[in-house]
């Protein structure tokens, strides 16, 4: 499974919750892709640009969904800019879109960590990207959840009724 959504819809929270109850085992692809570089998100925007760390996070991605091992991965939220990763994560995984509105996403953004996409002004920025991404979002998920007014608890609760687990044989 994998969680797909803009930055500050839950994704990483949820996904943990979400593992842990079923489980299987978490992955975080912006923690994954950190620990690969040994450095965060925001340094590698920086020294090496969005191109590069578009990059990395494809080749983590596609690692991630070759895994043999059932695993719930919370993707940064420009995953779906790549046509290739929209494909990938279609055919490889049921994807989950956990949708939220831009005045939840503002709120869980002002008081985490830095953003590199984000200015003076994360509103502005927030529906500008949301605005960008929408349809890539669409195109990629099996199913969407909304986030807006829940806790992590109840958003993977949501996922668990929509989620078409497998059907094991004998």
């Amino acid at each position: 499974m994998a969680l797909i959504g803009m930055m500050g819809s839950g994704k990483s929270t949820v996904g943990f919750w979400l593992a842990r109850s079923e489980g299987l085992r978490f992955v975080d692809l912006d923690a994954a892709i950190e620990e690969r570089q040994d450095r965060s998100i925001s340094e590698i925007f920086d020294a090496d640009g969005e191109g590069r760390f578009r990059d990395i996070e494809q080749e983590v991605l596609d690692q991630c969904l070759k895994s043999s091992e059932p695993l719930v991965v919370s993707c940064g939220g420009g995953i779906v800019l790549r046509p290739e990763n929209r494909a990938r994560l279609r055919d490889r995984a049921w994807v989950c879109w956990l949708r939220a509105n831009i005045e939840t996403l503002g709120h869980r953004v002002r008081f985490g960590d830095s953003r590199p996409l984000l200015g003076d002004d994360p509103i502005a920025d927030l529906t500008a990207i949301s605005a960008a991404r929408s349809e890539f979002y669409t195109e990629t998920a099996h199913g969407i959840v909304d986030v807006d007014g829940l806790e992590a608890e109840q958003v993977a609760e949501q996922i668990r009724r929509v989620w078409p687990r497998p059907v094991s044989t004998p």
